[in-house]
């Protein structure tokens, strides 16, 4: 932490855009303990969002699955995280010390969100997350899903298909993706968010350019505001289906168009595991304030 809930980047960014009285008024949501109500949100999860800096320097954003309790809070800071990532995950070579993460527990149930950011280290269960951020975010483009039931996973042996650009079937995912979840690294750690919209909204303008308009949110600017810093980023797209991951590292950069503000992504690395993932969820409801895609 700088000593305001903000650093100079997400302050620059919402300057820029006028909204900085905006993000002053919802600065104290952001806070170091756990409280309660999201302690007990947690504990009900089977899935979590992890975003790192591997040893390489590159961020990346990779899924953490359980039984609901895998990850809980384990006093009013820590929070304890059953497993980990799969062996073969290109976070595993960090998670295995000492590491800035960045954690989203996500609901699709619910269309309800909690950001919890800190320092993970190796623990007998798998990590321990030392919290430093904990916040909730709104359910703004949030696809609704149900859970119906858990897939083929084997932890051990992860066939991960590797390579520098999109294949024609990964652009085709993205393409057709309604959700995908951003890492980033900023002056006060790591960072995990969430992004949504309709099927068409991320742009696969290249097998190594994607593109995404920037939708209104809170006005915290913590993506954006990490970007202004370092332009490393990590993205995930889930296989909702079959449990499928596909993770990128590359850069990005935010690109002001009038009134509006899109993310250019310049790929990097690309890792897809087939069926990394054993949970199994329904066809989404969309999101009503998911804008129109072009």
């Amino acid at each position: 932490m700088t000593g305001t809930a903000y650093h100079h980047g997400s302050l620059a960014v919402q300057e820029r855009l006028g909204l900085r009285e905006a993000a002053a008024h919802i600065a104290p949501s952001i806070r170091p303990g756990i409280r309660p109500v999201a302690a007990a949100f947690l504990e009900a999860q089977p899935m979590l969002v992890l975003g790192a800096a591997a040893p390489d320097g590159r961020v990346w954003a990779s899924l953490l699955t359980g039984a609901p309790g895998f990850a809980r809070a384990t006093g009013p800071h820590t929070v304890s995280v059953a497993g980990g990532v799969r062996p073969g995950d290109p976070l595993a070579p960090a998670l295995a010390g000492e590491a800035r993460v960045g954690t989203l527990a996500l609901d699709p149930r619910t269309r309800r969100r909690m950001r919890l950011n800190g320092t993970a280290r190796p623990s007998a269960r798998g990590l321990l997350i030392e919290a430093e951020q904990v916040f909730a975010n709104c359910p703004k483009y949030l696809q609704k899903r149900e859970l119906y039931g858990s897939g083929p996973a084997d932890p051990d042996t992860p066939r991960a298909l590797r390579g520098d650009a999109l294949t024609e079937a990964q652009l085709a995912a993205v393409r057709a993706a309604d959700t995908f979840f951003v890492a980033t690294t900023g002056p006060d750690g790591a960072d995990a968010s969430h992004r949504g919209g309709n099927p068409g909204f991320v742009r696969a303008e290249s097998p190594r350019e994607l593109l995404w308009r920037d939708y209104p949110g809170n006005a915290m600017f913590l993506t954006l505001g990490n970007l202004e810093t370092d332009d490393r980023a990590g993205l995930l797209f889930l296989d909702w289906e079959n449990g499928t991951t596909l993770q990128l590292s590359g850069r990005a950069e935010t690109v002001y168009r009038s009134e509006e503000r899109f993310v250019r992504f310049r790929v990097d690395s690309v890792v897809e595991t087939p069926a990394a993932g054993p949970l199994r969820w329904s066809a989404p409801e969309y999101s009503p304030a998911n804008p129109t895609t072009p």
